[in-house]
């Protein structure tokens, strides 16, 4: 007797609710995004608007005798940026001869476990990839933090000299401070120069920082080797048991230090960035609350011999302030 699509599909929901635990186990900027209070969801909207606040409201009246006039010159606050949404999709598919090759119910379920953690992890990878480095061409839509590339919220270069648009905001243009992500340069020795740079960027974010702190430095492979060497006498790490089941996490200033093996690489000069370092109440990780990777039931296709179910991701990854936001550069040669 054949499998019915609607058992099919609980299968797939009792696998997706155990792969969505998993799946931010594996990558440093999913991992800390979900943990560290980076995630936001939202119920639907054409596009994400994000109120700013770029200007001061009104100004200051010194009073000498009391009757003086007060200046009650006043403008708006607030510029709102503006996202569109990214959608992504993402099958889950069996045949109708795999079905009849694999005799009992357990065995087509298992098929379907296997490609079902498959679909998840690829899924992951992707978005995680997007995130941290760009280039992923079937999610192009996701914005990025890589700010060599158009639109890349964090950019190489030092405050004032930014150029970059995020969410239809320029850089050069914004009025603020806040709009401009902190930046330092290793000059490709970070044993000489890695950590002032570090130090000098957490500077610079605490000093424009409007909200929460710096919770996240996600470094490439190399530079997180550089980093322990550097402070090998003094390593100091942090008990994450809220964060992930005990692990301990290496510590810089008041955050943490992870490794991901995504963060972009290029021989071009300040092109190789070694560390992102992130306050997740300035960027957000905004998702629509029915798909967050939800799974959409088993259909039969009358033109094909299979039956496909999809998982779905409606998101975009947002700015509030840049500001507390920065990036280190150069730092993967010791």
């Amino acid at each position: 007797m054949a499998i019915s699509n609607e058992l099919l599909s609980t299968t797939l929901y009792d696998i997706r609710d155990k792969e969505v635990d998993n799946l931010y186990k594996r990558t440093a900027f999913l991992d800390s995004c979900r943990k560290l209070n980076g995630v936001e969801t939202i119920s639907g909207g054409i596009k994400i608007q994000r109120a700013l606040s770029f200007f001061e409201h009104s100004s200051l009246t010194q009073l000498v005798n009391g009757y003086e006039p007060i200046n009650l010159s006043v403008a708006d606050t607030m510029v709102p940026a503006i996202y569109d949404w990214t959608d992504l999709v993402q099958p889950v598919v069996i045949s109708e001869k795999e079905e009849s090759e694999n005799s009992g119910e357990l065995a087509i379920i298992k098929i379907l476990e296997a490609r079902m953690r498959n679909v998840m992890s690829h899924f992951k990878r992707d978005v995680n990839k997007q995130i941290l480095q760009g280039g992923v061409t079937a999610a192009s839509n996701l914005n990025t933090l890589n700010g060599v590339l158009t639109g890349g919220f964090l950019e190489n270069s030092a405050v004032g000299t930014q150029t970059g648009v995020v969410g239809g905001l320029s850089k050069a243009t914004a009025p603020t401070r806040g709009w401009s992500n902190q930046f330092g340069d290793a000059v490709d020795a970070f044993g000489t120069n890695g950590l002032a740079q570090m130090y000098q960027i957490h500077s610079g974010m605490t000093n424009v920082t409007a909200m929460g702190q710096f919770a996240l430095a996600i470094a490439s492979g190399a530079g997180f080797q550089n980093y322990k060497r550097v402070i090998q006498a003094n390593e100091r790490y942090v008990d994450l048991k809220t964060l992930d089941a005990g692990r301990m996490a290496l510590a810089f200033a008041d955050g943490v230090v992870e490794q991901d093996l995504d963060m972009p690489e290029s021989a071009s000069a300040d092109e190789e960035y070694t560390m992102y370092f992130l306050n997740f109440d300035g960027i957000k990780l905004v998702i629509h609350g029915d798909y967050d990777f939800a799974v959409k039931p088993f259909e039969t296709i009358p033109t094909h011999a299979l039956r496909t179910a999809r998982v779905c991701w409606k998101g975009q990854l947002v700015a509030d302030h840049l500001g507390s936001q920065g990036v280190l550069v150069d730092g993967n040669t010791f």
